[in-house]
């Protein structure tokens, strides 16, 4: 069995935790479809807290982003244009409101499930953006504040392969457009280069 990853490694530093969820397994218990679906992480965003300009802990601690400020582990998922759930992992110590947007999985279980939530779509785009891949494996505002790391967690991340720093891609943040430099442009995005494990 998969090691699941712990609260000791949310609590890390956010670009640590950002860089090492790729290859690792996002798993979705998935209680609509009664399957279990998965997916190997291959591209992630990191937010750092108030300073950062492109995260939404830049407008304090509101109704929408106290969840950036529990304890590390946890899901923050929320709506974004109109249209889309986004994915991420609360990450460093409470009060310290940063995250990990996950941009990108590899489906690995649930296939079908997938095939039908993503239908019409070609198999490479089924997973390859964050409102995607939550459609695809059913994440949505229900499972906000999700602790990823209790034993009875339907959401969870596993212990994945290791993928190896020179395939490792970094480039700026995705979508930022009106978002002020550095911000812009720092290259807080990770990408596996790689498309077999």
């Amino acid at each position: 069995m998969a090691t699941r990853l712990d609260r000791d490694f949310f609590a890390q530093p956010t670009l640590d935790v950002a860089r090492w969820l790729l290859g690792c397994v996002l798993v979705h218990q998935d209680a609509d479809s009664g399957r279990r679906l998965s997916g190997r992480i291959t591209e992630t965003e990191a937010y750092c807290g108030e300073g950062d300009l492109g995260c939404h802990a830049k407008a304090g601690r509101t109704r929408r982003t106290d969840p950036l400020y529990g304890p590390p582990g946890h899901a923050y998922v929320y709506f974004t244009y109109g249209n889309h759930w986004l994915f991420n992992c609360v990450t460093r110590p409470e009060g310290q409101p940063e995250a990990v947007l996950v941009r990108a999985i590899q489906p690995l279980e649930g296939l079908e499930v997938v095939a039908q939530r993503r239908f019409g779509q070609p198999e490479k785009r089924w997973t390859d953006g964050p409102g995607k891949l939550t459609k695809a494996l059913g994440i949505d505002g229900r499972h906000n504040r999700t602790d990823l790391t209790a034993s009875k967690a339907i959401i969870f991340i596993e212990a994945g392969a290791t993928v190896p720093e020179a395939q490792v891609a970094r480039s700026a943040r995705i979508g930022l457009y009106s978002v002020p430099e550095p911000w812009k442009s720092i290259p807080w995005r990770f990408l596996a280069e790689i498309t077999t494990f």
